[in-house]
């Protein structure tokens, strides 16, 4: 049985304004040697968290192979990041129970997760009820077309703002803000500081984030983690970079 206390820990880091950083490893982008430094590049960073999971698992087998990988090379918190209910596992530490709350698909407001339920509760690892919002990046990414769903546009963060206060009313613990994998943009400040100054709970943004610049940028808006994925990949070194940076953050 796990005993974890992810959520305290970053409720209790935003509370005090410690920023985090998240590392996005997805499954069907790995090799053992990438996988392996990455890892590495994580652990001398001080990473706070490797989120695992992807939009599609197009190599079904890999997932509890690389799963299994991180959990013998290092003690970062690993929590499932998942694309639907084939995405989850026992030998995480939590998952982000993601309800995609700016669509309409029912499939990813609730049914992947009546599907999922069972299994959760029997597996111990902590549940983190998540409200997914995806905002328009200036281009179709994979995750909008896999869930059927439109993004929030850009330039309305009102909905934005009004989706993440319903989200916490239907008593989500996590609002978190998308781009999607290989955004072209990032989300914008205005969005960003908007949304958080609308909710008391912590609020993750992520997507196109590939240099420390933009990094920072959404953590100064409000962010209190910040997710690299794709950029993370093609450049570990922005780990560290991104990481070294948070400490000038105001």
């Amino acid at each position: 049985m796990h005993k974890s206390n992810i959520y305290q820990t970053i409720q209790h880091k935003a509370a005090l304004n410690k920023k985090q950083l998240a590392v996005l490893i997805d499954p069907d982008k790995l090799s053992s040697e990438s996988l392996s430094n990455t890892i590495n590049i994580c652990k001398s960073s001080n990473v706070d968290f490797i989120f695992y999971g992807g939009s599609l698992l197009h190599e079904p087998t890999h997932f509890e192979y690389f799963l299994n990988e991180i959990k013998k090379q290092t003690i970062i918190p690993v929590i499932l990041f998942p694309g639907s209910s084939m995405q989850i596992s026992a030998k995480a530490d939590g998952i982000l129970f993601l309800s995609l709350i700016s669509g309409r698909n029912p499939e990813y407001l609730i049914g992947q997760h009546i599907v999922a339920a069972p299994f959760l509760k029997s597996s111990g690892i902590e549940i983190l009820p998540t409200g997914y919002i995806l905002i328009e990046s200036g281009k179709s990414t994979t995750v909008s077309y896999i869930s059927n769903t439109t993004p929030i546009p850009s330039d309305k963060p009102e909905i934005a703002v009004c989706t993440a206060m319903a989200g916490e009313m239907l008593g989500l613990k996590l609002i978190y803000l998308d781009a999607g994998s290989g955004a072209q943009n990032t989300i914008s400040n205005e969005t960003i500081s908007k949304v958080k100054n609308s909710i008391s709970c912590p609020l993750i943004i992520g997507g196109g984030i590939n240099t420390v610049e933009k990094a920072i940028n959404a953590f100064n808006a409000g962010a209190d983690i910040v997710v690299v994925g794709n950029a993370a990949e093609k450049s570990p070194e922005l780990i560290k970079q991104i990481k070294a940076a948070i400490s000038v953050v105001i």
